[in-house]
């Protein structure tokens, strides 16, 4: 049987880039989405349990890399497309026709990062790729190279005591499409106290402050055009979940005739996230994450939710099931009801042959401050906004999320 039970919640560190920078349950929208199939902006995306066939809830896209100005490229396929987290994060193992250049620090030292998601961290080299994804385009985009071996991860970067999602068997994919809310993935500069940033001598690395222009970057901040977002679009499923799911993700929001914001509702996100509410208390801190896979909210105590045992296959999940109805409020005061479902993931997961899960959700922390982690499962039936910060859209300046 394979075993798909994978708890892998990706989304950085959404405060840290804003502040230090300045379905079945699926919830599905009535009538349902329409998905847009065709045009230069769009890329095709699917949920099928990914390259190891055991990834649950997580979307991939395929993206073209080329060494800088040349013909020599190569496709990636099942990159994890995550709006939670910022810039192309590309496995070593992955990369096999080409060699893309190094990124130097100032001395003449190779430039490493570390970053620090959920439940995982990557590290890896700071590489340079002209990307491609359908028919947009950007151009020397610094990327982020996961590799356990070509430079050996200092301290400050392991000691949180996460696991390093480096390799194929630890991440479930490829690579990471960040296109989240910002275009870089730290401060301007990036200060070497954030231990993200590190210059790699052959003594050992240490950290550096790293200028906004070199930093890991959303490619689609770099598209000439269709750049001030993205909008992923995929379809409502069955209770008890389907095997596979197709949709799409189309780049920029009101630049051109199929990206157009129509009846969505704006959320701003001024410091990376909004409120939810739920049962009379607000939690602030909460977002809209692609790259997670499953509604990660509250815990036991607060849910009534019974949680799988830690020594389980389905550890970091709920096991019981039960109807639930949150609001969502912007910094703009905009508000909406989501009404959710979570059944119990020892009753999806009886069936391995279904990826595309609408109603699979786990706790978001053992201890307060709690947040509602809206993971993948929201996404389906729906189409939702991504606004990248600073840029101009028909819904206002970004950052919001918008569905």
């Amino acid at each position: 049987m394979r075993d798909m039970r994978i708890f892998m919640s990706l989304t950085a560190c959404l405060t840290c880039a804003f502040l230090i920078a300045c379905g079945g349950g699926s919830g599905s929208s009535t009538p349902p989405n329409t998905i847009t199939s065709s045009g230069s902006n769009v890329a095709p995306i699917v949920v099928n349990g990914g390259p190891t066939g055991e990834y649950a809830d997580a979307a991939f896209a395929s993206v073209t890399v080329c060494v800088p100005g040349t013909s020599n490229c190569q496709t990636i396929d099942d990159v994890l497309v995550d709006t939670g987290s910022f810039g192309l994060r590309i496995l070593s193992s992955a990369l096999t026709t080409v060699s893309l250049p190094q990124q130097k620090a100032s001395d003449g030292n190779p430039v490493a990062e570390c970053l620090t998601f959920l439940a995982s961290y990557t590290w890896g080299p700071v590489q340079t790729a002209d990307v491609q994804i359908a028919g947009e385009k950007a151009s020397s985009v610094p990327i982020q190279v996961l590799s356990d071996t070509d430079f050996t991860a200092p301290s400050t970067c392991t000691s949180s005591g996460f696991q390093s999602a480096d390799t194929l068997d630890t991440l479930g994919a490829n690579g990471i499409l960040g296109v989240g809310l910002a275009a870089q993935d730290c401060a301007n500069p990036c200060p070497a106290d954030a231990d993200q940033y590190y210059e790699c001598p052959s003594s050992g690395c240490e950290p550096i402050a790293e200028a906004l222009g070199q930093q890991v970057i959303n490619p689609v901040a770099l598209f000439a055009a269709d750049n001030n977002g993205v909008i992923v679009e995929l379809p409502a499923v069955a209770a008890g979940g389907e095997p596979t799911v197709s949709g799409s993700l189309v780049f920029g929001i009101g630049t051109q005739s199929n990206n157009g914001l129509g009846g969505a509702t704006v959320y701003t996100a001024p410091e990376g996230s909004f409120t939810t509410s739920y049962n009379g208390q607000s939690y602030p801190g909460s977002f809209l994450d692609s790259g997670s896979n499953g509604y990660f909210f509250l815990d036991s105590s607060l849910t009534g939710l019974t949680s799988c045992a830690n020594n389980s296959d389905e550890a970091g999940f709920y096991c019981s099931s039960q109807n639930f109805t949150a609001t969502n409020q912007g910094g703009n005061a905009a508000s909406g009801a989501v009404k959710f479902s979570i059944t119990s993931a020892a009753t999806l997961f009886a069936n391995p042959g279904n990826f595309a899960l609408g109603d699979l959700g786990g706790t978001s922390s053992n201890s307060a401050p709690f947040y509602f982690d809206w993971g993948l499962p929201f996404f389906f039936g729906r189409n939702v906004f991504v606004a990248i910060v600073g840029a101009s859209t028909p819904g206002g300046a970004g950052p919001y999320w918008a569905y």
